[in-house]
C-alpha cells in the first residue's frame, strides 16, 4: 500500500549530507517513491516526502541509521498538532516519582523493580501501584515536597515542546499515573493547561498507603484524549511505559502522532515512531518547526 508521507530524520548538530543521502537510498530501496525533500534545518534535521508503507520505511530506516531519530507520519494529516497529551514520569520529567519517594522510605530497589516490570507491560498497572503506594504507608506528606524539590528534574526539551505548541494554538494536558502533588505543578512549570493524575490518601500527616478510585491508567489516558474534542489526527501523544500504549496507538490510528519516548521495548514497538536518542523537541520537528519558531522558557 502507497500512503503519502512525512519522514523526518533528527540528529541535532550531528546529520550530515551522508545520512541523507543514505536516507533517499533507504526510502527508495523499500520501493517508496521520494517525492520532495529539504533541510528543515541544515545539521539538525530533514524531511523526505514520499510515498510507500510507513512501517516498511520506519523499520528500514531505523536499522540503516541508528543514530539517527526517524518520525514517518501521514502526509494528510495537519502537520502542526492542536493538541499534546503526554505522560510525566520518564517522559516530560527524568525520573519515577514513586521510586524516589520510596527512595526516602528506604526502599526503592524493591518499589523500582515493580515499577519496571508494570511499565514494562508485565504487571496489572492498577495492582502495581496499588502494591507500591502500600509500601510507602506512613512516609510523611512533607516528604512529597521535600522528594519533588530535590529530584524531579524537567526532561530536557519539555518547556520548548509544550510552549510552542500551546503558543500556536494547541490544547495540552499532562496525564499521569503519578501523583498530584507532583503533576500540577510540573505541569505549571512545563507550561501545559492541565494536569490529571492519582490521589493519595493521607491520614495525620503521613500517607495511608492507599491511593484514590479510580485510579488512573491506560484506560483513563486514552479516554481524556478521546474525549478533548480535537480531531485525532491533529494530535500527539507521547509517553514511555505500558500504560502509554493505548492512547500513543489512538493517536497514530487516527493519523495523528503517536510516539514512543525513550520507551519500553513494547511501547516502542506499539507507537508509529519513536524517540531513541534526542530530546522532546524531536517532536517539535517532526512538526515542522524551526529552531527559531521555538518558544523560550
Amino acid at each position: 500500500m502507497s500512503d503519502a508521507l512525512i519522514i523526518t530524520l533528527v540528529a541535532e548538530g550531528a546529520l550530515s549530507p551522508g545520512d541523507v543521502s543514505a536516507a533517499s537510498d533507504v526510502v527508495r530501496g523499500v520501493r517508496a517513491q521520494p517525492v520532495a525533500q529539504s533541510w528543515l534545518e541544515a545539521g539538525d534535521a530533514f524531511d523526505i516526502l514520499a510515498r510507500g508503507d510507513a512501517k516498511t520505511v520506519r523499520a528500514a530506516l531505523e536499522e540503516a541509521l541508528p543514530a539517527v531519530d526517524i518520525i514517518v507520519q501521514p502526509g494528510t494529516a495537519p502537520r502542526r498538532k492542536r493538541l499534546i497529551v503526554a505522560d510525566m514520569d520518564s517522559t516530560m520529567i527524568q525520573c519515577e516519582c514513586i521510586d524516589e519517594l520510596a527512595d526516602y522510605a528506604g526502599i526503592k530497589a524493591e518499589v523500582a523493580a515493580i515499577t519496571e516490570a508494570a511499565m514494562r507491560g508485565e504487571l496489572d498497572f492498577a495492582g502495581a501501584l496499588k502494591a507500591r503506594v502500600a509500601l510507602l504507608k506512613g512516609l510523611p506528606v512533607a516528604t512529597l515536597d521535600q522528594c519533588r524539590a530535590e529530584r524531579v528534574r524537567l526532561m530536557p526539551g519539555a518547556q520548548a515542546l509544550v510552549r510552542t505548541m500551546v503558543a500556536n494554538g494547541a490544547r495540552s494536558l499532562l496525564v499521569s499515573g503519578g501523583f498530584m502533588p507532583f503533576a500540577v505543578p510540573v505541569a505549571r512549570e512545563i507550561g501545559f493547561a492541565r494536569a490529571i493524575a492519582n490521589r493519595l490518601d493521607v491520614e495525620a500527616d503521613v500517607l495511608a498507603g492507599t491511593v484514590a478510585e479510580p485510579i488512573v491508567d491506560a484506560a483513563v489516558k486514552k479516554a481524556l484524549l478521546e474525549a478533548d474534542g480535537t480531531p485525532l489526527a491533529a494530535a500527539l501523544a507521547v509517553g514511555d511505559g505500558a500504560n502509554d500504549i493505548p492512547m500513543i496507538e489512538t493517536a497514530a490510528g487516527a493519523g495523528g502522532l503517536g510516539i514512543a519516548y525513550h520507551a519500553k521495548p513494547k511501547t516502542a514497538a506499539a507507537a508509529m515512531a519513536q524517540v531513541r536518542h534526542g530530546d522532546l523537541t524531536v517532536l517539535l520537528r517532526a512538526q515542522g518547526y524551526r529552531r527559531a519558531d521555538w518558544a523560550q522558557a
